[in-house]
């Protein structure tokens, strides 16, 4: 076998960021379970906090997920009494999508839950500042290099 150092798992970005994702999503999933929430749908619900009425097209364009993988959290948000979607009136084509005063009384719970887990992390808040802009970096890059792999073809 050859020597290649940069084969090894421990030197992988990827798996790194693969493996620190799984760790706090999955902090994130045990805390939030006491709402009844999961990951995605914290995500879903602190994107409408931003901006609530988003069509489900412009959720899922920040939140980086495709239809068929927004429309079933969607669907469970819904049922949980937790936001609502109406057929635009300037585009039947388009949904958008509002929070319920349900949700904007979870608030403070998820607001709670997030400072928890990023305390939880052992970054001081330098670090995580710094880790945060380093990783957007990283997506606009990759993004971006996606973007020009797929037209190229």
């Amino acid at each position: 076998m050859s020597n290649h150092g940069n084969l090894l798992l421990n030197n992988q970005l990827c798996f790194a960021l693969y493996a620190s994702s799984n760790a706090i999503t999955k902090l994130f999933n045990q805390k939030l379970s006491k709402l009844g929430l999961t990951y995605p749908q914290f995500l879903v619900l602190i994107t409408l906090l931003e901006a609530d009425g988003l069509t489900v097209k412009a959720l899922s364009n920040k939140l980086k997920l495709d239809s068929g993988t927004i429309t079933p959290i969607l669907k469970r948000l819904e049922k949980a009494g937790l936001l609502s979607r109406q057929r635009s009136k300037n585009d039947e084509r388009s949904v958008n999508v509002f929070l319920t005063a349900a949700a904007k009384d979870l608030y403070n719970e998820v607001a709670d839950i997030q400072k928890k887990v990023a305390c939880e992390t052992g970054l001081s808040e330098s670090e995580f500042v710094e880790l945060r802009g380093t990783l957007h970096s990283l997506i606009e890059v990759m993004n971006m290099q996606l973007n020009e792999t797929s037209t190229a073809q």
